[in-house]
C-alpha cells in the first residue's frame, strides 16, 4: 500500500538513503529542506507544523540530529538548548501534530533514528547521548498511548556509518582504525541502515514496537 511519509535531515546521508529507499518503494516522500523547517528555530517548526497538520502523514521519520562535542563540564546554556530543541523536542512536537491522523486512520509508525550513544557513550557525548536516549523513551511513550490504534513507534540505533561526512572528519587511517573495532571489520553503509528504517516503518514491520533496534556491526557486543 503506498504510504505517505516525512522525513527530516534528508540532503544527505542516511536520511537521504531513507528517502531514496521509501521513493523506490513507490510510497509519496516529503523531505522538507532547512528553509522550509530549521528545526533549532522553534518558531519555524511551528510554522511548519501548522502546514502539515491537516496533510495524511502516515509515516514520521525523525532523522535529522546534531552533536555538539562538548565535556560534561564545558556543556553551556546555549549549546544544550540548541541540541534538545534539534534532537528532542522538535521530533516529539512533528509526532504530536501527526499522531492524531494516524489514530484517526488506524495506521501509522513513527521511526526516529537514534544512535549507539544513547546506549553507551563516549568522552564529550554528553549532550548528545541524552538527547538520543529521550528518544528512545519516546518511543517506548508513543507505543503505549499509540498501539492500540496501531500506530507502531520505535528508534533505529546505528552505529559507525560511511558518510561524505565521516571520511571529511576522519582520515584513512582513523577509519581503518574505528573498523578494527567492530567485528564486522567495517562502518555500515547507509543503504544497510535504510533497509532497517524501512523495514521498521512500512507495512512489513507489524509487530516491533517500542524498541531501540541496533544495527552496529556488533560494536556492542563487546
Amino acid at each position: 500500500m503506498k504510504r505517505t511519509v516525512l522525513i527530516t535531515g534528508a540532503a544527505r546521508g542516511i536520511g537521504a538513503a531513507i528517502a531514496a529507499k521509501f521513493q523506490q518503494e513507490e510510497h509519496i516522500v516529503i523531505t522538507p529542506s532547512r528553509a522550509e523547517l530549521d528545526l533549532a528555530d522553534p518558531k519555524s517548526l511551528e510554522t511548519y507544523i501548522e502546514r502539515v497538520t491537516a496533510m495524511p502523514i502516515d509515516i514520521l521519520i525523525n532523522n535529522a540530529g546534531i552533536n555538539i562535542l562538548n565535556p560534561v563540564a564545558s556543556i553551556d546554556t546555549t549549546t544544550w538548548q540548541t541540541m534538545l530543541q534539534v534532537n528532542l523536542t522538535s521530533p516529539m512536537r512533528l509526532a504530536q501534530a501527526l499522531l492524531p491522523g494516524m489514530k484517526e486512520r488506524g495506521w501509522g509508525r513513527v521511526l526516529s533514528i537514534s544512535s549507539i550513544f544513547s546506549l553507551v557513550t563516549k568522552e564529550k557525548r554528553a549532550a548528545y547521548s541524552m538527547t538520543k536516549s529521550g528518544l528512545n523513551a519516546f518511543a517506548r511513550s508513543v507505543t503505549v498511548e499509540y498501539g492500540r490504534f496501531g500506530v507502531l513507534a520505535n528508534s533505529l540505533c546505528p552505529g559507525y556509518i560511511d558518510t561524505a561526512l565521516t571520511r571529511q572528519n576522519n582520515s584513512p587511517e582513523q577509519i581503518a582504525a574505528i573498523s578494527e573495532t567492530i567485528p564486522v571489520r567495517r562502518l555500515a553503509q547507509v543503504e544497510e541502515i535504510a533497509r532497517v528504517a524501512y523495514f521498521l516503518a512500512s507495512d512489513e514491520n507489524s509487530y516491533i514496537a517500542g524498541q531501540e533496534i541496533v544495527a552496529d556491526g556488533g560494536f556492542l557486543c563487546q
